[in-house]
């Protein structure tokens, strides 16, 4: 087990006081630097930056970033939710610390796409059928992973099929 013990931190973000939503912290005793490299080999999306010597995900509408010596994870509904995920992510880097041995690390740094290299590939019908008024504004929420694919039902239709395909690819 690489991470044995943690103080946790749940708070409001400065930036946005009164906000609905938390974001947590877990302050490790333990470095992990050196499970990051086999993070970033099992996260999809995952983004390794090795001079900053950190990575950061997206998991659904949540962004996660690891540390030498911090987790911390952002847009969580509510205090128990954001405690129960940062356990969940301390697991997650526990289980990866015990199977690197079958994981081959990997330190290329990936790079998420754009709003625009999104909307490219949106249906582009500004039908708001997913709430928002424009597809534009629609890729910007896919980008910030405040919006997931599901939510544009005309990416569903068969003459999107292309599209679905590539956002599919560029989403991971």
């Amino acid at each position: 087990m690489l991470i044995e013990k943690y103080d946790l931190e749940v708070f409001t973000p400065p930036c946005d006081p009164g906000a609905e939503r938390y974001a947590a912290r877990a302050r490790l005793t333990t470095d992990i630097s050196e499970i990051m490299p086999y993070l970033n080999a099992t996260l999809d999306g995952a983004v390794y930056l090795k001079g900053a010597n950190a990575l950061t995900w997206k998991k659904g509408r949540h962004t996660i970033a690891f540390h030498p010596y911090e987790i911390a994870i952002s847009n969580v509904e509510n205090r128990d939710g954001a405690e129960k995920e940062l356990k969940g992510l301390i697991d997650l880097v526990n289980r990866t610390w015990e199977r690197r041995a079958d994981i081959t690390p990997d330190t290329t740094t990936r790079k998420r796409p754009t709003p625009m290299a999104i909307y490219k590939l949106l249906p582009n019908t500004n039908c708001k059928q997913c709430g928002e008024q424009t597809c534009y504004t629609f890729a910007l929420k896919l980008a910030a992973s405040q919006k997931n694919l599901a939510e544009c039902p005309s990416l569903a239709e068969p003459q999107y099929t292309a599209q679905r395909t590539g956002l599919d690819s560029i989403l991971i």
